[in-house]
């Protein structure tokens, strides 16, 4: 039972991927090893087009390694895709404008094929959890751009897969809004105990949000740091300012720059 629940959520081993484009090869990850473990919020930090993005979606299977493994509960990322493993979160919200923000969240379970009164259950459940109780009938026009994130987010959550992957979702927003959308992130994860692969440009985001933070180097993308975060999960916007957490930071800026320092 115990080799179970040590085993890795997701683990890379030598991971390279390289895209081919008229220009001649380009190599997006390089040699990347990595475990996550069940219940763990892991940050993704690094320069534009450092392989974060490219990493994600590989674990979505948008994206397939040119070489070394991958895999996803044990399973190849296809197989995962396939098990429902993961909700993924984009950089910009994606809601679909004809639709009301319960119809949006609705839309992967419709296509799953769950009964009419299973969705209405499951959109009432994660509306909740996004604090978007009162906005279900409301359209994606008619809310803030913090809100249509949370409600993104909810639509990711509606069929209730283990793992969560979030592509920059709040790069967007003013710094008010994105530090209540933290502060709430990590109230979520607390309340579903999700695996949260989560990329940021950042530093204190990154350090705010995680367990683990993951700093990358220019492409092409290595790690050149991970760093297991010593802050209690209870976290208050309040901790930024204390000196654990500013050394944190310092040690990720620190990476970011010894990653520079390498090409």
């Amino acid at each position: 039972m115990s080799d179970t629940m040590a085993a890795p959520v997701i683990s890379a081993r030598d991971m390279s991927l390289t895209f081919q484009t008229n220009d001649g090869p380009v190599h997006a990850l390089k040699n990347v090893s990595l475990d996550i473990a069940k219940g763990e919020f892991v940050s993704f930090i690094g320069p534009s087009g450092c392989g974060k993005t490219t990493f994600l979606r590989v674990i979505a299977d948008l994206e397939q390694p040119t070489s070394g493994t991958i895999t996803v509960n044990g399973m190849s990322p296809e197989d995962a895709r396939r098990a429902r493993a993961y909700g993924y979160v984009f950089q910009a919200a994606g809601l679909y404008p004809w639709r009301t923000i319960a119809g949006n969240v609705k839309l992967p379970l419709e296509i799953m094929g769950f009964s009419r009164a299973e969705q209405e259950a499951r959109v009432e459940k994660v509306l909740e959890l996004v604090e978007l109780s009162g906005f279900a009938r409301k359209f994606p026009w008619q809310l803030s751009g913090g809100m249509q994130q949370r409600a993104s987010i909810a639509r990711a959550l509606a069929f209730d897969a283990d793992i969560l992957l979030m592509d920059e979702p709040f790069g967007a927003l003013d710094e008010i809004v994105r530090d209540r959308l933290n502060e709430q992130l990590l109230d979520l994860w607390a309340r579903t105990e999700k695996t949260i692969g989560f990329v940021t440009h950042s530093i204190p985001e990154a350090v705010y949000l995680s367990t683990k933070i993951v700093v990358m180097s220019p492409r092409p993308g290595r790690i050149t740091d991970v760093i297991d975060s010593p802050l209690p999960r209870t976290r208050p916007l309040e901790i930024r300012d204390s000196p654990e957490f500013i050394e944190i930071a310092h040690r990720v800026r620190e990476g970011l720059r010894a990653g520079h320092l390498d090409e």
